[in-house]
């Protein structure tokens, strides 16, 4: 079986970095999408100032970074030491900024005080099982508090847990990761069950071009 740390350290090295700004000559700025300068901003969080908001799966630090610029508390988690040293290289002295090293779920299960939002960006909630994923959020979430989490769209079909292929250099297998794909109603009803409220799951349109394939974003209260 994979090891997650390493099929995550070598997608890092696959990965663009971010853009020193973006269309709008803004230094740091918040991405829910597959695309440049496309989708929805921070208002999908429902934060006040000084807030504590947690990233799930932070990569690189660029949304958690925005975030803490935007004067509120964020954490961002990821179990990728070569993500977690580029985050630091690039966002490390940020005020309000915290990154850390772990597991998803051992972290939220360490308890501690309580986040007005949580959010995964193509991150945790997709490549973690939900039965385990949702109740631990939930528990670490304030009441009334957000969770909001974007990923690529079901293919027709292909439901529940999935294998997603991490390629390597030439001649080598790739890596393999579970990850788990529902259509928008089966977000709905797993977060339902759950015990989540006011949940709302779409499929955002892509960008006028070439790639046709959105991105299904999910919104739900503790």
């Amino acid at each position: 079986m994979t090891d997650t740390a390493t099929a995550w350290n070598t997608y890092s090295s696959q990965r663009p970095e971010r853009r020193p700004v973006n269309a709008a000559g803004e230094a740091t700025w918040f991405n829910w999408t597959q695309y440049t300068d496309h989708g929805p901003d921070t208002d999908l969080l429902d934060l006040g100032p000084g807030d504590r908001v947690l990233d799930l799966g932070c990569g690189k630090g660029g949304n958690a970074a925005h975030i803490a610029a935007q004067g509120m508390a964020a954490v961002g988690v990821d179990i990728s030491p070569v993500q977690l040293r580029a985050a630091e290289e690039r966002w490390g002295d940020t005020p309000g900024l915290q990154l850390r090293r772990a597991d998803a779920v051992a972290y939220l299960r360490e308890g501690g005080e309580p986040f007005a939002a949580v959010y995964s960006v193509y991150g945790v909630v997709w490549f973690s099982d939900p039965s385990v994923t949702l109740p631990a959020i939930r528990e670490r979430l304030r009441p009334g508090g957000v969770l909001a989490f974007s990923q690529r769209p079901a293919v027709e079909g292909c439901y529940g847990c999935q294998a997603s292929y991490i390629p390597r250099g030439e001649g080598e297998d790739p890596l393999v990761v579970k990850r788990w794909d529902y259509e928008p109603e089966g977000w709905e009803r797993l977060l339902k069950e759950h015990g989540y409220t006011d949940v709302r799951a779409s499929v955002l349109d892509a960008p006028p071009g070439r790639r046709k394939v959105g991105t299904l974003i999910v919104q739900a209260r503790a």
